[in-house]
């Protein structure tokens, strides 16, 4: 497996790849990982010849007071962890090399649907995401991009930049892997004291609540949304940002539900702020 830490390093590298017409995939990671980074970098590795990661804490990402500074970095065991399913090239940049001694000076801007559920809790965000990812997009060049389906508003404003300005990338998404009690793999879940972790599952009983509503026959959003509440309140450690019924493709709530729609929460637990999402 080859590392590169600099743009024009690892596009030499991806040229010297492809000269025998290989395809490429990247997965696009903060490092820190987990079996469910490494579910990506399997599924890569199926849809692709060359396989690149990426390792790159964003800091555009990051807004005032958030965990940037102690954002959790495992950069030699990350590396260790794709060589052995198979990744290609790893992509490790500084904050220097990706954005320059001046800075990001051009961003990407969201959508409208940007500006809700994650995009108001934390403002600026999905720009510094947006940015980062058509950045490596046109460092790396790649013909698939993997993600997880966890971040799901994350997806569909890729998937919406993707259309909308006409990158010639397949986006491929894999479902959530999650721990045997249910708890969605996150780098942030290492933050959970004991108490937290012991009650962290109940934010997908609340998804599953929400979604045995939906199933049992009832399509009313409202009604919906109120079972999943219900639950973390039962629960009585959660904090909750927002729990909500959304069109996957523009995080609008529909009127009535549909199969396809689903269910996004994020809440705070301990001082660790969870989300996840369950599709009806």
């Amino acid at each position: 497996m080859l590392i590169e830490s600099t743009i024009a390093g690892v596009r030499s590298r991806l040229r010297d790849l492809r000269r025998d017409g290989a395809h490429v995939a990247l997965v696009p990671t903060m490092g820190a990982l987990h079996a469910g980074h490494l579910a990506l970098v399997d599924a890569a590795r199926k849809a692709a010849d060359v396989v690149a990661v990426s390792i790159f804490v964003n800091p555009l990402q990051f807004g005032p007071g958030e965990d940037l500074a102690r954002y959790p970095r495992t950069p030699e065991s990350d590396a260790a962890s794709v060589a052995e399913h198979g990744a290609t090239i790893v992509f490790t940049p500084t904050a220097e090399e990706m954005y320059g001694a001046l800075g990001s000076r051009t961003t990407v801007t969201p959508p409208s649907f940007g500006a809700l559920f994650e995009g108001a809790v934390r403002p600026g965000h999905f720009t510094g995401v947006l940015t980062v990812v058509a950045k490596l997009f046109n460092i790396v060049q790649p013909d698939v991009a993997i993600f997880g389906r966890k971040d799901l508003q994350q997806l569909a404003l890729i998937r919406a930049m993707v259309a909308d300005l006409n990158f010639a990338v397949q986006i491929t998404a894999i479902d959530t892997v999650r721990d045997s009690d249910g708890l969605a793999l996150s780098s942030r879940n290492r933050y959970l004291d004991a108490e937290a972790r012991r009650h962290a599952p109940a934010l997908r009983a609340a998804l599953v609540a929400a979604k045995n509503t939906f199933e049992s026959g009832n399509a009313d959003p409202a009604a919906i949304e109120s079972a999943g509440r219900g639950t973390l309140a039962k629960d009585g450690m959660f904090d909750v940002d927002y729990l909500a019924l959304v069109n996957e493709t523009d995080f609008a709530t529909p009127p009535v539900a549909v199969r396809g729609n689903s269910v996004v929460a994020a809440a705070r637990i301990g001082g660790t702020r969870l989300i996840d999402n369950i599709q009806l």
